[in-house]
């Protein structure tokens, strides 16, 4: 299995290839990206509930778990854009997150 961070450093790569604006331009359209993403979850649901009338059930929940991989992917493209230590400074976030809120709940006891 590919090593999830070399995939996403080879995407940041090719993105940074690809374009020629200033590094504080490509970062920041990075960062409009995962909300563009976002809302291509936010299409999804709706159309897994069937609640646009025009288009009726036009997702399945499976298209919302592939957009919210999608949003995922984009987020962890746009840190290593901003720092090519993203591996570490995403494992000390979620360190911190556990820290605060999973401090005293012990492993499979329902919160």
């Amino acid at each position: 299995m590919t090593d999830t961070w070399q995939t996403i450093t080879r995407l940041a790569d090719r993105l940074e290839d690809h374009s020629t604006l200033p590094r504080e331009q490509r970062v920041l359209l990075q960062l409009l990206k995962i909300q563009e993403e976002a809302g291509e979850v936010a299409e999804a649901v709706i159309g897994a509930m069937g609640q646009n009338p025009r288009k009726g059930y036009s997702h399945t929940w499976e298209d919302v778990e592939a957009e919210v991989c999608d949003v995922i992917v984009t987020g962890m493209v746009a840190l290593v854009r901003m720092n090519p230590d993203a591996a570490a400074v995403f494992a000390r976030h979620v360190e911190r997150i556990a820290e605060r809120d999973l401090s005293g709940v012990t492993e499979g006891t329902p919160q």
